[in-house]
């Protein structure tokens, strides 16, 4: 017997690699949306780990399909977060102003922060492409305001803390 074509059933072919890079676009998106929302409902990291991934990753919302996100990505973020949250908080008091410590900031942008500053700790890709990918999600999230220039320079500072072999 062989195998008929029309019958055997078709593997999903792999992303590419523009799709990897949208895919680890919008874990970075969702990681602090569900940052955001661990704070404030005080829910589990696992239990909003998986309401996103279950319910959120390519969603369909008011006629708009919501992106796929990179679920290791994902996952390894919000891990990295809650566990080093101290030393990344620390981080980020130290970029801040003097009058501005973390805990007076948006809670948006604690949540930018802190997914943020995970990849700084324990991530593997290059502090540019965080911070360059950060302040994306900063314009998602304040298309007219002045924070991504404030995100920026504070992830830059950061990230010079935490890998100054990479500048």
């Amino acid at each position: 017997m062989t195998d008929d074509p029309d019958t055997t059933p078709r593997q999903p072919k792999p992303p590419t690699r523009e799709e990897r890079r949208q895919m680890k676009s919008a874990a970075r998106l969702y990681a602090v949306q569900a940052l955001f929302q661990m704070e404030a409902s005080g829910q589990t990291r696992q239990v909003v780990r998986r309401e996103f991934e279950t319910h959120r990753f390519g969603a369909i919302y008011e006629g708009e399909e919501m992106a796929e996100g990179d679920p290791d990505l994902f996952a390894k973020t919000l891990e990295d977060a809650v566990n080093w949250q101290a030393k990344i908080d620390q981080m980020t008091d130290r970029a801040l102003v003097a009058k501005w410590p973390i805990n007076r900031i948006d809670p948006t942008l604690r949540a930018l922060f802190r997914a943020a500053g995970a990849e700084l700790v324990a991530g593997d890709a290059p502090p540019k492409v965080v911070i360059s990918e950060y302040v994306d999600v900063a314009r998602a999230f304040f298309p007219e305001g002045k924070e991504p220039k404030f995100v920026n320079a504070v992830l830059d500072h950061m990230a010079r803390e935490a890998k100054p072999e990479a500048f």
